[in-house]
């Protein structure tokens, strides 16, 4: 007959070894959430383009939104102004911002006489990374994996990936320019002075105060 306190010193010391199996396998339960906040602005606008000053308008609410690189901007325009979606669009070029095709729905339209302009910023991050997980153990028989496994890939890739969207929808590769990019950059390189003759010196040039 097992002495009792016996039996209870071996089950405490199995049970450390039966929490540990939390991370058996190579895929990470860190992934990247994206989130996506619409920021929208109601323009006057006509035939000819926008109203008088509306131009000016919208410039500066570009400027205090400040979207990143990659930001979407959307059209939500009844009267289909073409006029008026050609000055819209060479704003956001000038941003680097992408124009969807279409706006997102907010449940209602613009008033008559005016459009409505949708920026819509993406970001993306780990938010299971954030808090810190529970201590290593010391044993680790069954080699799993730790609880803060993929926090640092996944968390750069989330920090550097330029449309947070693609992390959802993906992005197919359709190959265009791409041959045209990789002649130019082979090209360059073949083309170059060897290092001794400084033909690999960088030219510097001035982005004009950006």
């Amino acid at each position: 007959m097992t002495p009792r306190p016996l039996l209870l010193c071996a089950l405490v010391a199995v049970l450390p070894l039966a929490a540990c199996g939390e991370y058996r396998g190579l895929e990470t339960v860190h992934q990247p959430v994206v989130a996506q906040t619409d920021y929208a602005l109601d323009l006057l606008a006509g035939p000819d383009g926008l109203g008088g000053g509306e131009a000016q308008r919208l410039r500066g609410w570009l400027d205090v939104l400040a979207p990143a690189a990659g930001a979407t901007i959307a059209i939500d325009d009844p009267a289909a102004s073409p006029a008026a979606r050609a000055e819209i669009a060479a704003l956001a070029s000038a941003r680097g911002l992408r124009l969807a095709p279409a706006a997102a729905s907010h449940g209602d339209t613009p008033p008559p006489g005016t459009l409505r302009v949708v920026v819509t910023r993406a970001t993306a991050s780990v938010p299971s990374c954030q808090a810190p997980g529970a201590s290593a153990t010391l044993v680790n028989f069954d080699a799993h994996t730790s609880g803060a496994f993929g926090c640092a890939i996944n968390g750069t890739l989330a920090a550097m990936i330029a449309d947070p969207n693609d992390l959802v929808r993906g992005k197919r590769d359709d190959g265009a320019g791409a041959a045209a990019s990789g002649a130019k950059a082979i090209g360059a390189w073949r083309k170059a002075a060897p290092s001794g003759g400084g033909g690999t010196v960088v030219k510097s040039e001035s982005t004009g105060g950006r």
